[in-house]
């Protein structure tokens, strides 16, 4: 295994923690959970969240693209290599 096995390697790990956390943060889309809670959504919560939301689910996309990325990367990096892990 060369240096670029491992340096891709350890930026995949960081990419798939990336997107764990990012994922975690986002709200879940439930509706009427507010009413049972009693939490009462105001204009400016509901924009904030929105706000928010579609900040994370921006995020989220570029994470996913790179992860992918990557993995075709080491993917072909193996193939040309001719190693087996």
């Amino acid at each position: 295994m060369g240096i670029w096995d491992y340096v891709l390697g350890g930026v995949l790990v960081l990419f798939s923690i990336a997107i764990i956390i990012v994922i975690i943060l986002q709200e879940g889309h439930q509706q009427g959970v507010g009413v049972v809670t009693g939490g009462a959504d105001t204009f400016f919560s509901k924009n904030k969240a929105r706000s928010i939301d579609s900040f994370l689910s921006r995020w989220t996309k570029v994470f996913a693209g790179g992860f992918v990325l990557l993995v075709i990367a080491l993917n072909v990096l193996a193939y040309f290599i001719g190693y087996t892990a």
